[in-house]
């Protein structure tokens, strides 16, 4: 049994891939978890030089990993490059910071001594999704390989080939082998991988059905699981906006990737006194993206990653017009291309508004003051981010407490940084990646106490 590989631009085939079978996946947990048993008690500073030549490598040969990208998933090699640039980025990261995060915690309490530890827990399983092939997996293994855990990669049946570049380079940076492992597997495996003793937890970056499932599994074995799943965020235009900037960064902020992000501006909220004017800007803006090959360097969006994904998509754009919605740009499919979409008129009972949609269309919808645009922001049930777009510091800060999302953006659009912590509420799951909250979510946080 394999798994193939295939060019969403061209329609060819790519790379047939053989699943590994029950004997060697054991052989590969087994073989993560001595790595593990063997390294666990080392300092996060001896893995510094191994991170830093990781990110070096990276930096070094971008355009080698983002062509792979562009291959499998279609992405823009642009935004391809820009991906792997952003991973040599979170690498560099954790090498400077992980040994200050991870460093013991002195507790004065009562007695002699007593101070908190930050260790490994042993072997995550990491499931991880196509459209960000790169970065999604290096910040789970950047923080994890700096805190001493041996990761197993599950990724994406369709971005195979980026999975089995990332366990070539952690190897070429000088971490051991099986420090960071790539199995291909089918669905089915998963549960019974998650069940296997040296397994301690899982992480998955996909959708809110994937992620409950997965974390259904865990929970029965109680391990731990952190989910990045769908997102469905707001984009809220107000009255006092720069409009023209603001237009220039919504459609940055739905467009980038093919609109194939789960941090996407999926929803246009913009307040009824400028809706017109910026309407025209949205449009205009839209216009300007040049669509073609992932490869013309030129390109702002080309293909979706796979045809039924574009399907899907316009299925919900049809059952919304269908309702009332009105298509102001775009709207035409065509296996796995999709016109750059507007929709207005959109209601919260339309598909594109409380489904998440994975791809190029921007469903907009009108609001008379803040108490309205909170309402339509919290009636998702999602809650990945949402960017509010005013000059009024006290309007922002007003409402910023109000929203239940896991990130507030003012003025800019929804983005992760190696720096903050990042993860979502409500169907877009729990825990958090990035930052020093990352880093800990898998560490064994241990008191200790000495009378």
């Amino acid at each position: 049994m394999g798994l193939q590989t295939r060019n969403p631009y061209t329609h060819q085939d790519l790379k047939l891939y053989k699943t590994s079978g029950s004997t060697e996946l054991e052989e590969k947990i087994s073989a993560a978890d001595k790595v593990f048993q063997k390294f666990k008690t080392f300092k996060p500073s001896s893995r510094v030089e191994k991170m830093q030549r990781l990110a070096k490598l990276l930096r070094d040969n971008s355009s080698k990993y983002a062509k792979q990208i562009s291959l499998e998933m279609g992405k823009p090699f642009s935004q391809a490059k820009g991906e792997i640039e952003k991973c040599a980025w979170v690498c560099a990261f954790y090498a400077d910071n992980a040994p200050q995060f991870l460093e013991s915690k002195i507790v004065k309490t009562d007695d002699k001594s007593s101070y908190i530890n930050y260790e490994p827990l042993g072997v995550i399983l990491a499931i991880m999704p196509w459209n960000y092939p790169f970065w999604q997996v290096f910040r789970v293994i950047a923080p994890n390989l700096m805190l001493g855990n041996s990761i197993l990669i599950k990724h994406a049946p369709n971005t195979l080939g980026c999975g089995e570049m990332i366990q070539g380079l952690v190897e070429d940076a000088g971490f051991k082998p099986h420090s960071v492992g790539h199995i291909i597997v089918k669905v089915e495996q998963i549960e019974s991988i998650i069940n296997h003793k040296l397994i301690k937890a899982v992480t998955l970056t996909g959708s809110t059905k994937a992620g409950s499932i997965v974390a259904s599994q865990a929970g029965k074995a109680i391990k731990k699981s952190v989910l990045e799943l769908g997102g469905s965020n707001a984009l809220v235009v107000f009255e006092d906006a720069d409009l023209e900037k603001t237009a220039e960064i919504c459609v940055k902020a739905r467009f980038q990737n093919t609109g194939q992000s789960c941090i996407a501006g999926k929803r246009l909220l913009v307040h009824n006194s400028v809706y017109d004017e910026f309407m025209e800007k949205i449009k205009a803006e839209i216009q300007q993206l040049n669509i073609g090959n992932p490869f013309d360097n030129n390109s702002d969006i080309s293909v979706m990653a796979r045809e039924d994904l574009a399907e899907a998509l316009k299925s919900q754009l049809d059952k919304s017009v269908k309702m009332g919605a009105t298509i102001s740009h775009g709207g035409q499919q065509d296996k796995t291309y999709f016109e750059p979409t507007l929709v207005e008129n959109v209601t919260p009972d339309m598909p594109i508004f409380k489904e998440e949609t994975f791809g190029p269309v921007l469903a907009v919808t009108a609001f008379k003051d803040e108490e309205e645009a909170v309402k339509l922001i919290n009636t998702s049930k999602y809650g990945l981010g949402v960017s509010l777009f005013t000059e009024n510091k006290s309007k922002y800060q007003r409402l910023i407490s109000q929203i239940e999302d896991g990130a507030v953006f003012v003025n800019s659009l929804v983005k992760s940084d190696p720096r903050l912590p990042f993860g979502g509420t409500k169907h877009s799951g729990y825990g958090r990646e990035l930052g020093r909250e990352g880093i800990l979510e898998f560490a064994n946080i241990k008191t200790v106490y000495i009378q």
